[in-house]
């Protein structure tokens, strides 16, 4: 038995252990359940598309861009430049990468692509200069670390015909007249434009 003296020192200290116990497996759990790169890499892998029904699909598809919703900014352009997506997105039919397009399009992106419309033509044709060098400089750094798509190869940031046609043709135009496949390859030079014009990167290269 405890004496009075010693209970509530006792009481205390499992108190304290009980409290650092939960706080630890709180944070082992929150780790674990963090998205990565890495896991949306083994969700897309070990889950064939081609063998789930249709309401399947649908739950699956939807939870992939919950999935790609939830990395950072760097996190989805990795993604991005290694095609994590590619396997299941060529499996999908138009209406389902369509869907999923406008799923993972980030918060702002048509506003931006309207805002970027209303710049000088030399003021476009800056950012997007600039946009194309960072996402190529990043390419670069993924391939340093030996990041490669589902195909074991680094992808090129954007074709050349595609980049010519960015450059000549209004880029809201021609992103709202494009295929699903041709938005897919848009999306990392649309993401890395939104994000540098919003932190006022456009127009200052480095």
């Amino acid at each position: 038995m405890l004496s009075a003296r010693w209970r509530p020192i006792v009481y205390a200290t499992v108190g304290v252990v009980l409290l650092w116990a939960l706080a630890l497996g709180g944070f082992t759990l929150a780790r674990n359940a963090r998205v990565t790169p890495e896991k949306v890499r083994a969700f897309v892998e070990k889950t064939d598309l081609s063998k789930l029904s249709p309401a399947q699909r649908v739950s699956a598809i939807e939870k992939l861009a919950r999935m790609l919703n939830s990395l950072s900014l760097e996190e989805r352009r990795r993604a991005h430049l290694d095609q994590v997506t590619g396997r299941w997105f060529e499996q999908m039919t138009e209406a389902e990468k369509s869907a999923f397009l406008e799923a993972t399009m980030p918060t702002g992106f048509k506003q931006m692509l309207t805002a970027f419309e209303q710049l000088p033509e030399e003021k476009r044709k800056e950012a997007i200069d600039n946009t194309l060098r960072r996402l190529k400089s990043a390419q670069a750094r993924s391939a340093s670390g030996g990041s490669t798509n589902s195909s074991g190869t680094n992808t090129v940031a954007l074709s050349p015909e595609l980049e010519a046609k960015v450059r000549s043709i209004g880029l809201q135009t021609y992103y709202s007249q494009s295929s699903a496949q041709t938005k897919a390859e848009l999306a990392p030079v649309l993401e890395e434009l939104q994000r540098t014009m919003e932190s006022g990167r456009a127009f200052h290269p480095r």
